[in-house]
């Protein structure tokens, strides 16, 4: 499946597009529920092994996930200008540099494991079996890389299907083998097994489906390229600090709900979840927008990436107000799938109240991270994270939790930050946008 995005209808692409990424956004996260629950049935150490892993895998997602965000853009804009080989040069090269780069997040991962889980205040057996797991993750690296970078070529010629059909067979297969790795006795490390399986398998299939395009063909002429190397790196650092600071900033609003009590940090980590089933429609809308607009920036056919930045927004608004409704009136039915304590329902369906208003600055945000990408114009997602995940939640929450000590102006802080980030993106993308825009009708290009 290869798809020329800058022909034919915008609307009937982002469905061809963004249904299949949500569709494998939610098997993806049921994949990790699968996890959760197979560990919670080895023992409680094994379930908490299990999350001290978490921040070092999130690491290397939001490397890989960032540097290949930034591969689908560079690929994409060529295909734009129907340069296929210049495009094939790129992705050729670009699997060569995941290669290095999970080389390298091997070599950092192996040596730390032990040390951050130490940090964590894992000892013992605990550390025994959070060391076991993690670097048993961490030996994977290459296969989490490589399934990366293939779905992001894959996703520069519009293939979502792929991807989707993948993690659907992953899903079901992990469920057998984390039974069989657990069942035969191998503990925490028996899931990670699983997960190594499945992840070969999923690197090795979308290989094959990137093969049958034309970004593959002629492997003999491969020549390396060093510099476009560095423009990788450069234009996928925004994109991964984007995903590090989004780390950090769970970890501040977590420090600034705990005065308030277990209960309310249990609501917060529920409603988490909660709230990341409800956007992943805007995720496979944001994956679309990234496809769409990369093609057509790259044959400079600006009004078709702005028609596709506007029917992700309808398309967003539709889906801000049906998760709206499904926070307000069923906020307490899920919260209490995860949880029976009357306290932690009480508290989650207050925070679902406030993200049900949230769900459409974040589509805000997302689809306009995807226009920055797309256009290679991604610094200023660097700097909007890290002042919207870091520098104003430490600023606002630290002067509010001073002065009024309830939950509720925590949670009321963030989405305010929420909201006026998605009005400063907004603002920037369309300005800038619209500048390319200037530049093509004037002959002039930066």
């Amino acid at each position: 499946m290869q798809l020329d995005l800058t022909r034919g209808n915008i609307k009937d692409h982002m469905k061809t597009l963004a249904i299949p990424a949500t569709i494998g956004f939610l098997f993806h996260t049921l994949y990790n529920v699968t996890d959760t629950y197979f560990a919670g049935q080895v023992s409680t150490q094994a379930l908490a092994a299990l999350s001290l892993s978490f921040p070092v895998f999130f690491m290397v997602i939001a490397v890989a996930g960032g540097m290949s965000e930034a591969l689908t853009a560079l690929v994409g804009n060529a295909l734009g200008e129907n340069e296929k080989e210049k495009a094939a040069h790129y992705a050729k090269n670009g699997l060569l540099f995941g290669l290095l780069l999970s080389l390298l997040l091997t070599a950092v991962g192996v040596f730390s494991v032990p040390f951050l889980m130490q940090q964590l205040g894992a000892e013992g057996s605990y550390l025994e079996q959070a060391v076991g797991y993690t670097s048993t993750i961490v030996m994977g690296t290459l296969l989490f890389v490589g399934t990366f970078f293939a779905n992001a070529l894959l996703n520069s010629v519009g293939d979502m299907v792929s991807f989707r059909n993948i993690l659907i067979v992953s899903f079901f297969l992990n469920i057998g083998l984390d039974y069989y790795f657990v069942a035969s006795g191998f503990g925490v490390v028996g899931i990670a097994y699983a997960t190594l399986v499945t992840e070969t398998l999923s690197m090795l299939y979308l290989l094959y489906r990137l093969q049958r395009t034309t970004l593959l063909h002629c492997l003999r002429r491969f020549r390396l390229d060093l510099p476009l190397f560095w423009h990788i790196t450069t234009q996928g650092i925004p994109p991964s600090a984007n995903m590090v600071f989004m780390a950090i900033g769970v970890y501040i609003i977590t420090y600034y709900a705990s005065p308030y009590g277990e209960s309310v940090v249990a609501a917060l980590g529920i409603g988490m979840r909660i709230e990341q089933m409800a956007l992943m429609p805007a995720v496979g809308i944001n994956m679309a927008v990234l496809a769409i607009v990369s093609q057509n920036s790259g044959a400079r056919r600006y009004e078709r990436a702005e028609e596709a930045v506007k029917v992700g927004l309808i398309n967003g608004a539709y889906i801000a107000i049906i998760s709206a409704f499904a926070l307000i009136f069923g906020g307490s039915y899920f919260i209490g799938l995860f949880s029976s304590d009357a306290e932690v329902i009480a508290q989650g369906v207050i925070y679902l109240y406030v993200e049900a208003a949230l769900v459409f600055p974040f589509v805000v945000i997302f689809i306009y991270v995807a226009l920055l990408q797309a256009i290679k114009r991604p610094k200023f997602i660097f700097y909007l994270a890290l002042a919207r995940q870091i520098i104003l939640p430490l600023l606002l929450l630290e002067i509010v939790s001073y002065y009024i000590r309830m939950p509720l102006a925590v949670w009321i802080v963030v989405g305010l930050i929420v909201s006026f980030s998605a009005l400063v993106i907004w603002w920037y993308g369309r300005r800038e946008l619209a500048l390319l825009k200037k530049q093509n009708e004037t002959g002039t290009h930066g």
